[in-house]
């Protein structure tokens, strides 16, 4: 996966901020090109995203399902959730805050950045979720200044973004909490699938087995599956598997890595079996995905 640092330092080149930038969090306005051209990563970013439109619409499809967003949606990216922008408005207009993954800027007043990511997903069973006039205006008046301190020269610049982006985290979960009003799924639920995907993200080059990730969430292998399926309709292997596919298909176009050494990486028995794995799930064996990259 790309890290936030190497998305930016190709897609958005001359416009990163100079001196004092923490790399670890980046915040822009977007429009129409701007937002069709994520369409070149295939979703190759390790880092979270919570995009906000402020107007017109742009319609995604993630999941397999399209979701149209409209003024005042707010829409939470995560990590190895593959995307595609089909469409927008001419006049589409919108803000969009992103964190890298493994980020650099500690926010202490939130316990989880995974957590605020995957609540709309959760609760609304899709990762958008409506806000009020007021809280959407709101957001964006702290996302034009995060903005405005990363093109600054202040000295102090490090410190201030880290406030800032704790203080926006916290609206954030404001925002979130006055918008799902009707709590669909049990706490107790929630916490699980939430630290089913934290420890997804972390071990699934070394684990694709479903025991392993029960017994850290202290729980049957039934019951998650149980779990993660009522959440979202999907298997843990389901999301085991998206995971080793996005990662191998990026290793495939963006690394010089031989296939076996891919396999071997991934933690399959073989590269016959990883072979068999790629073109089961992808449709593709992997020497030809990457002669077509």
């Amino acid at each position: 996966m790309y890290t936030l640092n190497e998305y930016l330092s190709v897609f958005v080149g001359g416009d990163l901020p100079g001196r004092g930038w923490d790399d670890g969090m980046y915040c822009l306005e977007t429009d129409a090109a701007k937002i069709l051209r994520t369409n070149l990563m295939h979703g190759f970013v390790s880092c979270f995203a919570f995009m906000l439109v402020d107007k017109g619409w742009m319609t995604i499809r993630y999941n397999g399902r399209e979701l149209t967003l409209h003024p005042n949606d707010l829409y939470t990216y995560s990590p190895y959730l593959p995307i595609t922008v089909i469409a927008t408005s001419d006049d589409f207009h919108g803000y969009c805050l992103m964190a890298d993954e493994h980020v650099t800027i500690e926010a202490p007043s939130v316990h989880d950045l995974v957590h605020l990511a995957y609540m709309p997903f959760v609760q609304l069973h899709e990762p958008k979720q409506t806000l009020t006039p007021d809280a959407a205006k709101h957001l964006i008046m702290k996302m034009r200044e995060i903005i405005g301190y990363l093109h600054s020269d202040h000295i102090y610049k490090g410190e201030v973004l880290r406030m800032l982006y704790s203080i926006f985290l916290l609206d954030l979960q404001n925002a979130q909490q006055s918008a799902i009003v009707h709590r669909q799924t049990p706490h107790r639920v929630e916490e699980i699938f939430i630290g089913f995907i934290r420890l997804l993200t972390c071990h699934f080059v070394e684990h694709h087995d479903i025991p392993f990730y029960a017994d850290r969430l202290h729980v049957s292998t039934v019951y998650l599956s149980r779990i993660v399926r009522q959440v979202t309709g999907r298997t843990v292997v389901d999301y085991i598997n998206q995971m080793l596919l996005m990662e191998a298909s990026f290793l495939l176009q963006n690394s010089k890595l031989s296939i076996t050494q891919i396999a071997d990486y991934l933690h399959f028995a073989n590269t016959p079996s990883f072979s068999k794995f790629f073109l089961r799930l992808k449709g593709i064996n992997p020497k030809r995905f990457r002669m077509e990259k």
